[in-house]
């Protein structure tokens, strides 16, 4: 069989953890392009990213992932563009102890509404800190029910596995309805011919 390869976006607010699930997971060292801050995020972290991060995952002889992790500072958003393209999934990661990153996520999810028609996931992080929020009050802080939310540790490897199976089967499932659909057309099709 061939081996297909599928692009997955790793997204979100500044420290919600998308170089951690990366680094967590990628079979091969992380390109990274972390840098020190010298903003208001310096206050949160010493660190961070100002273009991409990026991994693989071989997940089976037939399905390689690649992971591009994007900046989480608004100022170097002209990024997230430029990642996303051929993405067929997206991770939204949310700091789960932090109501401001919440609602940030919710400007991010809706950046990415109209430009990607691709299975998504939210994975609320810092599950393993005191003061992280239930996943109902996560929810109701970020306003956004319609897509799936699932507990990651980003620095758990069964955690991370977990939310990248997750969206692989959502990808998987949604390429086959796409392909039965097609068959169904072409079927059709061909009756209306004969």
């Amino acid at each position: 069989m061939k081996k297909q390869h599928y692009k997955f976006l790793v997204t979100g607010p500044v420290n919600a953890g998308k170089t951690q699930f990366i680094k967590t997971i990628s079979e091969i060292e992380v390109i990274t392009t972390d840098e020190i801050t010298t903003d208001e995020t310096s206050f949160i972290k010493k660190e961070t990213t100002v273009a991409m991060d990026f991994g693989r995952l071989t997940i089976s002889d037939e399905i390689v992932l690649y992971l591009f992790g994007t900046p989480g500072q608004k100022r170097f958003s002209f990024m997230w563009d430029v990642l996303s393209e051929n993405c067929l999934g997206i991770i939204f990661l949310v700091d789960s102890r932090d109501r401001e990153s919440m609602h940030l996520l919710r400007e991010v999810v809706e950046y990415y509404e109209d430009k990607l028609y691709v299975p998504r996931v939210i994975a609320y992080t810092h599950i393993d800190l005191p003061g992280s929020l239930p996943e109902e009050e996560i929810k109701k802080e970020v306003g956004i029910d319609w897509i799936p939310y699932l507990p990651c540790n980003a620095k758990n490897y069964d955690d991370v596995l977990n939310v990248l199976i997750f969206l692989l089967d959502m990808l998987l499932e949604s390429e086959a309805n796409e392909l039965e659909n097609d068959d169904y057309e072409d079927s059709k099709e061909i009756m209306s011919v004969g």
